[in-house]
């Protein structure tokens, strides 16, 4: 059984999950796992079709220190123990920068060019790029193939992308490239199913997970996005600050010495839901607490995202859906509630019961603006454009190396 092998790779986690080959190009999900801890309580789980558990084992902090090794951990346990090899790897990068517009076959060129903006994601490029430096290292035949979540939003208008700053920077690549975009892509594949004449339209995604951001998709197709040159942009997320005056940036430097190492650890690692409300970055915990600020975190993180559903509307010229999806739009009844409270200017209403069973379609009947919640699936979109590169790229050589 041919398989594909998609990873996700952060930086004390290693998520993984391997698909099969079947009739017709289609793939069926066949394993999902992660190693965590990695460097601290390494521990590998994984599941399998039917969520029965495959793994779960604890491993010496010495021997899965970092990516590369929790890389070959996972390899060896596929190959020795599941008896699975995949023809080809698929990777999550989150910035591909102003270079690639669509997924690509890897190579050492592309791991140097994809080094460049590492500084533009620290918080998951380097991460991303560990395990595909191991696989070219170890296995240099087997196809690797990077698909980037700033993909999906390269169909922006240059009004959209650009900042009002000199032009020359904008040629370096300091512009608005959005991000997430393997999750938009896929939300807006699934509703293309579900909502076919909707989909055509104008519709707002909102991503809500750790890292949270919304989307304004015409007809399928990213037209503006809350996230900019950085992760940083938009939304408040679980530890960064979301939309943020430049210049609290530069009180930071000026005022509190803090060097550029320092600005950003604290913006990507003790802002956000974290920093303001001094309890946790977990939206379940916020939700179930009593305590002021806690409840200012929650308010605040609705507050944003209404508006910047006003903006994208803006853009948009008028809306036929809102979609809310990951984690926390997928699961947080409340948020969900109180978002469509907040949007009832745009004729949006809410049916309790459908909400409480996390029903696809949770708008009420007299609804003017339908209100869907769709899973997103970034794993199974990495595995389909790595069969399609794979379909058009000659097979043989990843045939005779497979991963270890």
């Amino acid at each position: 059984m041919d398989t594909i092998f998609v990873v996700n790779a952060g930086s004390s986690s290693v998520k993984f999950q391997i698909f099969s080959i079947e009739g017709e190009g289609r793939l069926r999900r066949q394993i999902k796992g992660q190693m965590d801890g990695i460097g601290r309580r390494p521990r590998l789980r994984a599941s399998g079709v039917e969520g029965e558990p495959l793994a779960d084992r604890a491993y010496p902090i010495e021997s899965v220190s970092d990516v590369p090794a929790a890389m070959s951990v996972v390899g060896g346990w596929l190959r020795n123990e599941i008896r699975v090899s995949p023809i080809a790897v698929g990777h999550r990068v989150v910035h591909g920068g102003p270079d690639f517009s669509e997924p690509v076959l890897i190579d050492h060129g592309v791991v140097a060019r994809l080094e460049r903006f590492v500084a533009l994601a620290p918080l998951h490029q380097p991460h991303n790029l560990a395990p595909i430096r191991s696989l070219l290292a170890n296995f240099p035949k087997l196809p690797q193939v990077a698909c980037f979540d700033t993909a999906f939003h390269r169909t922006h208008d240059a009004v959209s992308d650009y900042y009002a700053i000199p032009y020359q920077l904008y040629a370096e690549g300091v512009r608005r490239y959005g991000f997430h975009g393997l999750s938009y892509e896929y939300v807006a594949k699934t509703l293309a199913h579900i909502a076919p004449e909707i989909a055509k339209g104008l519709v707002i995604v909102a991503h809500l997970g750790s890292g949270a951001s919304m989307c304004a998709l015409k007809g399928g197709r990213s037209v503006e996005s809350t996230m900019g040159f950085t992760a940083l942009d938009g939304l408040p997320m679980g530890t960064r600050p979301g939309q943020l005056d430049p210049g609290v940036v530069l009180y930071l430097i000026s005022e509190l010495k803090m060097s550029a190492s320092d600005v950003q650890k604290f913006l990507y690692g003790d802002c956000g839901l974290k920093g303001l409300s001094g309890v946790s970055n977990d939206m379940r915990e916020l939700e179930a607490s009593e305590d002021k600020r806690a409840k200012l975190a929650v308010e605040y993180f609705v507050h944003r995202i209404c508006l910047n559903a006003g903006m994208l509307a803006a853009a948009l010229q008028g809306l036929d859906a809102f979609v809310f999806t990951a984690g926390i739009g997928e699961n947080s009844t409340g948020i969900r509630a109180r978002v469509a409270d907040q949007l009832g200017w745009l004729g949006v209403t809410l049916d309790p019961t459908a909400n409480s069973r996390h029903a696809r379609l949770i708008s009420g009947s007299d609804s003017l603006v339908p209100v869907y919640v769709i899973p997103t699936d970034e794993e199974l979109m990495i595995a389909q454009h790595t069969l399609a590169l794979l379909m058009g790229a000659p097979t043989s050589s990843a045939r005779q190396e497979r991963v270890p």
